[in-house]
């Protein structure tokens, strides 16, 4: 059997930083090219073929030499010119991100990003608004949504596991270094404001799109946040004022009566079996997932404690839980769906975590900051790109 191989071009933008190089060009795009390419159905091939493109050349260059890529650029507006690329793809920070997403579409590029899309839910809906006028695909990085132990909890859940889901707990962080006596795992416009930083920027994208997707539609927030570490030093080990804050306490009620604590820290140390876990309780079973592993505990198996702090405790609660079986391999979350949009955008197949998806993370960030600033509950509103 013939097998035609499709090569598509692939502007990343952005793939210096440290998620762009990891995740995106590393363990997704050059993995693709290692495995073969991306295979259709009747055995045709997608190969994605990239050209970096950012702002510094000698950091271009030598990521380029160190793992094999041709080409790279530090002219956006001519590797945009070229027909050659299909796709753009935009890793850079968030205050950089829109007006080169605004570029490529009127290039007639199909569109991949990081989150959050825009530094507001403005300019997030205006990216899906020109994009679904200029008829380009388009997608958002939603990565966590493919992490084994969140597949496992739909896979729950999917099952009726949990009955009616009451609460949903969620813990994410641990603690970033100041960069005094030891250097921050974290690039320092993450703590500052004016740069697009702060934990609810960042991270209250991923939760809007893991709780709709897992257990329903999110319809309120109340959120406090505070920036805990007020001074540290940047990567030239100058010291600097944060801005941004790096901890964020949210409450989120769903639809269906579902409420969601989710705590988020870049100042907490971790005692817990994961960065992240989400704890689901339900009125038929619990679970507890973190980024890899997951475990439950059905009513049947549920322990009978009974409070009494004048003895010591009779339960080991821990052992009480079993773990989910994989049952699945499972593939690096950020080149299964790096899988899923180029086949979207080859042969159409659907890809549902559009720019509009992207633009609720940006919508719910908003609502919490507000929140925050008015000591108060905020509703969320529906989004639609009739706004």
């Amino acid at each position: 059997m013939n097998v035609t191989v499709r090569n598509i071009g692939i502007i990343m933008n952005g793939v210096t930083g440290r998620m762009g190089t990891n995740q995106h060009l590393i363990r997704s795009i050059l993995a693709i090219r290692k495995q073969g390419g991306v295979a259709l159905p009747g055995g045709d091939v997608i190969m994605p073929d990239p050209i970096l493109v950012g702002r510094q050349e000698s950091k271009l260059q030598a990521l380029a030499a160190a793992h094999g890529v041709e080409r790279w650029s530090t002219d956006l507006e001519a590797c945009l010119a070229d027909p050659y690329y299909e796709i753009y793809f935009d890793s850079q920070t968030t205050v950089r991100r829109a007006e080169s997403i605004k570029q490529a579409i009127a290039a007639g590029k199909h569109i991949y990003c990081e989150k959050p899309t825009a530094v507001d839910i403005e300019g997030a809906l205006e990216l899906a608004r020109i994009a679904a006028e200029a008829g380009v695909r388009n997608g958002v990085v939603q990565d966590k949504l493919f992490l084994p132990g969140l597949l496992k909890l739909k896979r729950l859940n999917d099952s009726g596991f949990f009955g009616r889901i009451l609460s949903v707990r969620m813990e994410f962080g641990y603690w970033v270094f100041e960069g005094d006596w030891q250097q921050g795992q974290r690039p320092s416009w993450n703590y500052r404001k004016e740069d697009g930083g702060g934990i609810i920027v960042d991270m209250f994208a991923h939760w809007r799109y893991v709780l709709e997707n897992l257990f329903g539609e999110v319809k309120a927030v109340s959120c406090l946040a505070a920036t805990h570490i007020p001074k540290r030093l940047d990567e030239q080990g100058v010291p600097y004022e944060c801005t941004a804050d790096d901890s964020a306490y949210a409450t989120f009620e769903l639809e269906g009566g579902i409420i969601v604590q989710a705590n988020s820290s870049w100042a907490v140390r971790v005692d817990r079996d994961d960065l992240l876990t989400v704890t689901v309780d339900g009125t038929e079973g619990s679970a507890v997932a973190g980024l890899r592993d997951c475990k439950t505990q059905h009513r049947v198996n549920t322990p009978k404690p009974v409070w009494n702090p004048d003895i010591p405790n009779p339960f080991q609660f821990r052992d009480l839980w079993v773990e989910v079986p994989d049952n699945a391999s499972y593939d690096n979350a950020f080149k299964v769906q790096w899988e899923l949009f180029l086949k979207h955008v080859v042969i159409g197949t659907p890809f549902p975590w559009d720019l509009l998806e992207g633009a609720k993370g940006t919508q719910l960030a908003d609502l919490s900051l507000q929140s925050w600033q008015e000591r108060r509950w905020i509703d969320v509103p529906k989004l639609s790109l009739r706004e």
